[in-house]
This record gives structure tokens, sequence and C-alpha cells, in this order.
């Protein structure tokens, strides 16, 4: 079969992404070398997957790609990140109780293993934040490999290439394609004339805000030791940096086994705003820094945005305050009684869920697979919506959504005007027929691709051998589109503080597949599987 696909090229660019995300273990290597933890494990770490790069980078030297080459190109770098990411899981679980430590005690313990640890992996990269850790502590698992897991997802939030576009010559020279194959959103949002200095844009305002967001969360833990007051556990550097990293990102994952509800009221009400921000289409911010806020305001998806997240948070309120489960507890323990704290509680435990669920970030301050039915209803809502395009947050987008419903409105108009030409547009500007195709075209995929991988779930869930890990429908559902949009938690044993652990292989195999190609939005990573692609 002669193929079309210049495969080496995409490879030898592949070697040269893994040879550079070998220098981001330093992180991790430093806090080894501070708290005395895993320090072979990270040595040992950065010279395998940097050797990885190295042989790799080897296919070929001529380096320039075509659209398929860019296509396959930003898969491998995404498949390709998580399995090196694994590596530090491997080694520093290896003979231990670790869930993501290497075992060898049979081939089955063997594949499990290594799944679970590429399950970690692929997780912290894609920003998703389902975990299949058994145990989050720093008793079971080092400062450094907890660091490592952070990272991940920071370096995966703004986008792996859209990083190498901005600091490497030899990626930068197929820039557009390569981020328009992985950027979250129908498109790019152009804001200079090259994409180079576009990327590296980007990559400094999300620097900004994760370093703003770190100094915050640090700045309240100085701030109760010169009162007094100390909260357990504490905001120390370690904890602001660890949570700084994973915030933006809209990732999740924390050091902290009860995630962000082990930290004060104050530390929650922080941490709102910064994940709102994170699901914004950070190109808007470019108009902020050149003044011009007209147009940051005036952004369609921005106010779509931001008009969902309020209605979310209101309606949620109302039912968390008049009668969820979760605030039958409060003061007095009567159910939708005012009580002292409650209206603040119930305001703080929406506006927080809202914020991480529907921008994927999948911290929690609650759990909230206690509350009401209808209360988990708005959540399931939240899940779909997602962020905005060009934004760190998973899920369809708040863009898709906006275009469907105008091709809606005007599939109404048409019916009694047949002979009218109405363009849909969107914020004054007419949107290209192609582009309303390919919305539509990634929504129905995104939704045959979650109700497929649902039933199978369903079906594999029948093998699972722990007897207290009950799964209802709502919570199979709940692990698919958690993991195809990219958002963590799910609902019943799979919710803020549960765990994929005890899922099947091959269940934690396709939900692996399901975090990648949710990430790559799909297309990119399906239209691999096609003949065509190949060879025509």
């Amino acid at each position: 079969m002669n193929l079309r696909v210049e495969w080496r090229q995409s490879v030898a660019l592949t070697g040269t992404v893994i040879k550079y995300i070998s220098a981001s273990m330093l992180l991790p290597l430093g806090v080894s070398l501070v708290y005395g933890e895993d320090t072979l494990v990270f040595v040992t770490a950065i010279g395998v997957v940097a050797a990885v790069g190295l042989v790799l980078e080897q296919a070929a030297s001529d380096t320039d790609l075509g659209r398929r080459e860019a296509f396959l190109f930003v898969a491998l770098v995404w498949g390709a990140v998580a399995v090196i990411g694994a590596v530090p899981y491997l080694i520093a679980g290896f003979r231990t109780s670790s869930t993501v430590g290497l075992s060898v005690a049979s081939p089955a313990a063997f594949l499990e293993s290594v799944t679970n640890a590429l399950f970690e992996s692929m997780s912290g990269f894609t920003t998703t934040g389902s975990t299949v850790l058994g145990e989050i502590s720093f008793e079971r698992h080092s400062h450094a490999l907890l660091m490592w897991r952070q990272l991940t997802q920071w370096l995966g939030g703004m986008g792996i290439i859209v990083l190498m576009v901005a600091i490497l010559p030899e990626i930068a020279a197929n820039g557009a394609q390569l981020i328009d194959s992985e950027t979250p959103g129908p498109e790019l949002q152009k804001l200079t004339p090259k994409i180079v200095e576009t990327a590296r844009l980007l990559w400094l305002f999300y620097i900004a805000f994760t370093a703003l967001y770190i100094a915050l969360l640090y700045g309240l833990a100085v701030a109760d030791s010169t009162t007094g007051v100390i909260n357990a556990p504490e905001m120390n550097l370690y904890n602001a940096i660890a949570h700084g990293l994973t915030t933006l990102p809209t990732g999740g994952f924390s050091p902290q086994a009860d995630s962000i509800a082990a930290f004060s009221p104050t530390v929650q009400w922080v941490v709102v705003p910064f994940m709102i921000v994170a699901g914004v289409n950070f190109a808007l911010f470019y108009f902020l820094l050149q003044g011009e806020y007209r147009s940051f305001l005036r952004d369609r998806e921005f106010q779509a945005y931001v008009g969902a997240v309020l209605g979310l948070v209101l309606i949620l309120w109302g039912l968390l305050f008049n009668g969820a489960a979760e605030f039958g507890t409060v003061g007095s323990g009567a159910r939708g009684v005012v009580n002292t704290g409650a209206l603040e509680r119930s305001l703080r435990q929406a506006a927080f869920q809202i914020g991480s669920l529907m921008n994927s970030t999948g911290y929690a301050t609650s759990n909230f697979e206690q509350w009401d039915e209808p209360a988990q209803l708005v959540l399931l809502v939240a899940f779909f919506i997602g962020g905005s395009a060009g934004s760190t947050g998973g899920g369809i987008k708040v863009l898709r959504w906006l275009i469907i419903l105008k091709t809606g409105r005007r599939a109404l108009f048409s019916a009694t005007h047949p002979d009218a030409v109405r363009p849909i547009r969107l914020g004054g500007r007419v949107i290209d027929e192609d582009a309303v195709r390919a919305v539509f075209g990634f929504t129905l995929l995104y939704l045959l691709v979650f109700a497929v991988a649902s039933v199978l779930i369903g079906l594999d869930s029948t093998r699972i051998a722990n007897p207290d890990f009950e799964l209802e429908i709502i919570d199979i559902i709940s692990a698919s589109i958690a993991t195809l949009g990219n958002i963590g938690p799910g609902f019943g044993p799979l919710g803020p503080f549960g765990s994929f652990e005890p899922f099947p292989t091959t269940s934690k195999l396709l939900m692996i597949g399901l975090m990648w190609i949710g990430r790559l939005e799909i297309i990119p990573v399906l239209v691999l599987f096609t003949g065509a692609f190949w060879t025509r």
C-alpha cells in the first residue's frame, strides 16, 4: 500500500517535544531535593524520557508538515506525553501498594498497573482530573510525585503544541495548522500578524494569571500567620503552587484528598473567580491589554458564558438553600430552614461547583453525590455546556451552542419565509456555512461517541469485582461525559472524592481514549482511523 502520509516527520517532531517535556521534570526533581523524597525516581525518569525523545528525533531530518502530517503529529504528541508522563508514577510506586506503581506480580497485574499510570498521566495532561489513585496523601505519595501530577495539568492546559510553537522554531514553521488542530473550540482567534507571537501572548496571559493566583493563595497563608489564625491544612507555598498549577488549566488535581474542601471558606471564594476566568477565551484578554474594553464586554460568547454561569449559580443556590441534602445539616439541621451561615454557604457551594464543573476544573468543596436529584441535574447541564472556545475549559463549548441555537432559530424563520436568505450572525460577523456544518458535525460526533462509550462502560461495569463500587445508570453516564468532556468527577462513587480505580482495565483503557480524543476535540484523532487519511 502506498501511504500518502510522511509519518516519519511527525514522529521526529514528536521526539523533539518529548525531549523538551523531560526538562519540565526538573521542577518535581527540585521538590524531591527539598523534601528528600523520590530524587532517584526523577533523575531516572528525566534520563529515560530524554533518551526516548532523542531517539525518535532521528526518524527524519525534514520536519516540514503537510495537513495530514499535522493531524498525525498533534495526535501523536498528546498520546506520547501521556505515555512518558506515566514513567514517574510507575517507578515511584514500584514494589509499593500504590495503584499507579509498576507491578510484576502477574501479567494481569502488570497490565493493570501500566493502565492505571497511563490513566493518571492522560487525565493530567488533558486536564480531565479523573483519578485512579486509591489514596491521595503525602504518606502514600511523595511531594515530588504529586507536584509532577499537578504540573502535567498546567502543561496541558494552554496546550502543549501552543507552547512548542511559542518556543521552538522547527515547530513554529508549521504553527498555524498545528494550533488549529489542538486549540479547543471552532477556531483560533489570531491576535497578531504572526502565529508565533499569538502563541507567546496566550502563554504570557496564562503564566501571569497563574502567578497572580499563586501569590493570592500564599498571601492568605501569610495573612493568617500574622493574625494567629492557623487553618488545617495550611495554604503553604507548596499547596499554593500545587493549586496554582491546576486551577487555570481547569485540571482539578489537588494534593489534598478533600480537594478545596480541605481549606477555609476564604480560600474557596478566592478560587471561584479564577476558575471562571479560566473558562473565558484567553484571546479576549488581548483586548483588555489594548484598552479595548468594549470589544471584551460585547463579545457574544463571553456574554453567553457569563449569563450561563450566573443563571446556573442562581438556580443551584435556590435548590441548595431550600433543601438539598447537603444543607440539611447546616445550623439546626432542619431542611429549608434559614440557619446562621446557610445563605452564604449555599451560595459558595453553588458558585464553586458551577465554576468548577462548567469549566471542567473538577475541584470540589462538597460531596454533591449527596445532593438532591434536581441539584445534580443542574450540574449535569453544566457538564454539557462547557467553557468558551479558546479557553482551557472542556465540554462542547459555549460558542458551538450559540451557533446551534441560532441555526435552530433560522430554521423556524425559514419555515414561514422559505425564500429568505438569513445568514448566521454572531457579534455582527457572518458565520461561514462551512463553519456551521462543522459545528453540527462535531456536536453529532461528540454525542455519538458519548452514547456509545456510555453503553460500553455500562456493559463492562458488570465485571467490577468491588462489591462496594455500585454504579447506577446516571453514574455510568457521568463516567462517559466526565472523561470525554475532560471534566473529571462524575456521580455516585465517581464523585469528587471518589476514584475510577475499581473499573476493569478495559473500561479504563476506553476512558483513556475518551480523554485523548476529547482534549483534541475528536476529529484530529478519529480521522487517523479512516482509510482515506492514509491512502487517498
